[in-house]
Parts: C-alpha cells; structure tokens; sequence
C-alpha cells in the first residue's frame, strides 16, 4: 500500500470537508504541518473545529484559516501570540474551549487509546470545571473531562519510512504523536521519506500502524515565533 502522496492537496482529496473535528499538530510554530495548513486553506472547506495548542501567530500556520473564517471553534490552551485568534474570540466571531495544557495533551492521548473519559484534578474550582462531573477519590475532588475523537489529524514529522514510520525532530515531537493516535485519518508532511527498515525500530516515535497519508516537504519555512537576540560581548 503506498502512502505517500504527491502534494499535500491531493493528500487532502476526499478526507477533509466542512464542519470536521480537525487535530493539528504542533507548539506555537514548532513542529506544525505548514504545508498541509496551507492546503488545508486552499481546499476552501469551513465551519472546522480545530484542536490544537494555540493557532500559529498572525498569517502564519492556523492563523491563514482563522484569517479566511475557515475555522468556527478553537480547542486550545492558549491565545498568545496571535491578535486575530484575540480579537475574533472577544468580538464573539469564534468559538472557543480553553482546555488545560496538560488536559489537552490527555484528551487526545485517550481518545487515541480508545478511552472516552478520564478524571484529573487540573480545573477544579475554576471555569473549567463548570458543568461537568466532580467526583471524589481518595479526599480529593476531580473533574471529569471527555477524550477527543478527531476526524482527520494533520501532523508532522521529521523522517518518515514508506510504511509510515515516523520519527520526530526533539521538541518538535510535542502535540504530533497524540493527535496522530486520535485521529480516524493522521495525515502526515515529513521532510525525508526513507526505504522501510532504514529507521531502526528503537528510533520509530510513531508506528506506522496511525499513518495514513504521507507528503513529502523537503524545505518548510519553520518560521521563528518570537526571535530574541543579545548584543555579542
């Protein structure tokens, strides 16, 4: 079965649509799929709820399909960095679900073990836990949060096989594993594809099993978020 695709559209055809769950890898503009947002934004669908740590800076990953009004919900822990996300969110143009970080990462962790629910103590007494099940164990209380389920997972990785394999770069890792796990269809934007076998199997982060689709992108932009500099003594 050949996984790999040869643009990131044509590895969008006939998986995205309007009104999806879509999880997207990536930690500010760390380790996100910028090809495939990109298509993601060509393609024209609408009305995505998307699940991701925050939505890239303004014009630059998520933040091209909030700029397009393709995006009508944002999962996400937090605003940052990008104006725009700010200022639809408090002008009420978007919907939003502010969901602990850690919480975040568990959700889609379980949604991709198969479990649908899970307790945690993170929220507790504050607006997060509003309307959902306390329940105490042991002396202590704990909310009860629900997994998330994604239909299409959009992810990158540094070095893919032509199983599907895939080994991330460091930090890059972040958010990419789970959301490939949670998702029904994990497409996957590498910047090297490899024979199979050639990554060892202790190096392998992500079992080819969760892969579904493959675009090669040899030379992302890896835009730097916020670029800080000291004069050289």
């Amino acid at each position: 079965m050949n996984k790999v695709y040869p643009s990131a559209a044509a590895a969008l055809e006939g998986v995205v649509a309007d009104g999806q769950l879509i999880a997207v890898g990536g930690f500010g503009l760390c380790g996100i799929p910028e090809a495939l947002i990109d298509a993601l934004r060509d393609s024209g669908v609408k009305n995505l709820t998307a699940i991701s740590n925050n939505a890239g800076v303004d014009g630059f990953g998520l933040g091209k399909l909030l700029e397009t009004r393709q995006i009508k919900k944002m999962i996400s822990s937090y605003v940052g960095e990008n104006k725009e996300f700010e200022r639809q969110y408090l002008a009420g143009e978007l919907e939003l679900e502010f969901t602990p970080q850690g919480t975040l990462a568990e959700k889609l962790r379980a949604g991709g073990a198969g479990i649908p629910a899970f307790f945690t103590k993170t929220g507790v007494g504050t607006l997060v836990a509003e309307g959902k099940e306390l329940r105490e164990f042991g002396g202590e209380t704990y909310v009860m949060e629900h997994a998330l389920f994604p239909e299409v997972a959009l992810i990158k990785a540094d070095v893919a096989d032509m199983s599907g394999n895939l080994r991330f770069n460091l930090t890059a890792r972040n958010f990419n594993p789970a959301a490939a796990t949670a998702g029904k269809i994990c497409i996957v934007e590498v910047e090297r594809i490899v024979a199979t076998g050639e990554i060892a199997p202790d190096d392998v982060h992500l079992p080819g099993i969760y892969v579904h689709r493959i675009v090669h992108n040899p030379t992302p932009e890896k835009r730097i978020e916020k670029r800080t500099t000291r004069d050289r003594k």
